[in-house]
């Protein structure tokens, strides 16, 4: 294995030898076609000039506070059925889940209790207030009535918002209240129009109080979070078009962040997408282009990372003449792990190397001459 990877090595190293070595920018490097098939060099054509609209970096899609609902239930239970599954869209009050809970019980009786309580204390002031008017009771015995209805009455509605908190609806609750008959069931229904993006229980399951049982969200519009740092974030303003190329979506920009974080000296962008978001998913990571300041006085090109060639602090792409390549010299507005957005002397209309870039850059350079 040494012996092949050295031979490539030396095979490598005769055809570099072969080129001129050179080392100044602007200088062309002399590469036939049989030169660049036997180096890999593959060259591709500028796309087309974003203007201002080009700098890119990485995001992450999430859902709006506002449009995000976790959905449990402050009582505790048996899971009896699980009616949707993730992914499945679902209607503000449509049942998601059965559960079997005897606090439900307790509540609902001691609901009837003080339901029964609040309209005795009512008779009792109707009766005290139709005596008190006829001069038959004192004053003191109609307040001490008076406060009682109103305690009961008291007690009447805490029971009432109680059972509203456990899930159970008004026409449930009115139920109850003229049956008198008890149940255990209760179903956990979807507070908003939406799509199931998390789901956390089983049939079978116990659950306490408060724990999570569902996630629902609204999935238009979205956000995304953009990581940028500072120096590439100044100037961008809300508002800004931002557009995400390997979807199809965009949006605007909402916000730039006023922190930087100290995890990894970035501030955060706030973009809002309104296109193309059937094509996104919460949580997944993408890169978005952001429209520079002074939109169309600046044109910019995007191009592989790997076509960029670095030596002594500056930036080169190599770009396709006549007779070879000729290292041009550009400035990047932006870049993530695949690709760049660069500008610099180009028309628009050159080709580019995109593979082969470190043999053309050796021959550039001067073998062993280093950066």
């Amino acid at each position: 294995m040494k012996v092949l990877v050295t031979s490539r090595r030396c095979a490598l190293f005769l055809l570099l030898s072969a080129l001129p070595w050179l080392a100044w920018a602007g200088d062309e490097v002399p590469v036939s076609a049989e030169q660049m098939k036997k180096l890999g060099i593959e060259t591709r054509s500028l796309a087309t000039p974003q203007g201002g609209a080009g700098i890119a970096f990485p995001a992450q899609v999430i859902v709006p506070n506002g449009q995000l609902q976790v959905v449990s239930v402050p009582v505790s239970g048996l899971v009896e059925s699980v009616l949707v599954a993730v992914n499945q869209p679902v209607k503000k009050g449509q049942p998601l889940a059965r559960l079997q809970s005897p606090a439900l019980i307790e509540a609902q009786r001691e609901f009837l209790t003080a339901a029964t309580q609040s309209g005795l204390a009512g008779q009792n002031l109707k009766r005290d207030a139709a005596l008190f008017q006829d001069g038959i009771i004192a004053e003191g015995r109609y307040l001490n009535t008076r406060g009682m209805a109103a305690q009961a009455g008291a007690g009447f509605n805490q029971w009432k918002q109680t059972l509203k908190l456990y899930g159970m609806s008004d026409a449930a609750i009115r139920k109850l209240q003229s049956t008198g008959q008890l149940t255990g069931s209760l179903e956990v229904a979807s507070p908003i129009d939406g799509i199931v993006i998390e789901q956390s229980i089983v049939a079978g399951q116990r659950t306490d109080a408060s724990i999570p049982l569902y996630k629902v969200a609204q999935l238009n519009p979205l956000w995304l979070e953009i990581q940028a740092a500072p120096s590439a974030a100044a100037g961008l303003a809300p508002g800004a078009e931002v557009t995400l190329p390997a979807f199809g979506a965009g949006g605007k920009l909402l916000s730039v962040g006023r922190a930087v974080s100290a995890a990894n000296q970035t501030v955060t962008l706030r973009a809002e997408i309104t296109r193309g978001t059937e094509k996104l998913q919460a949580g997944q990571y993408v890169e978005a282009l952001v429209a520079a300041p002074a939109a169309g006085t600046v044109k910019q090109w995007r191009v592989p990372a790997a076509a960029l060639a670095r030596s002594g602090g500056k930036t080169y792409l190599f770009v396709q003449t006549a007779k070879g390549f000729q290292a041009r010299e550009v400035k990047v507005a932006g870049e993530t792990a695949g690709s760049a957005a660069i500008q610099g002397a180009l028309k628009g209309n050159e080709r580019y190397a995109v593979k082969g870039v470190a043999a053309l850059k050796a021959s550039w350079s001067g073998i062993g001459g280093g950066e």
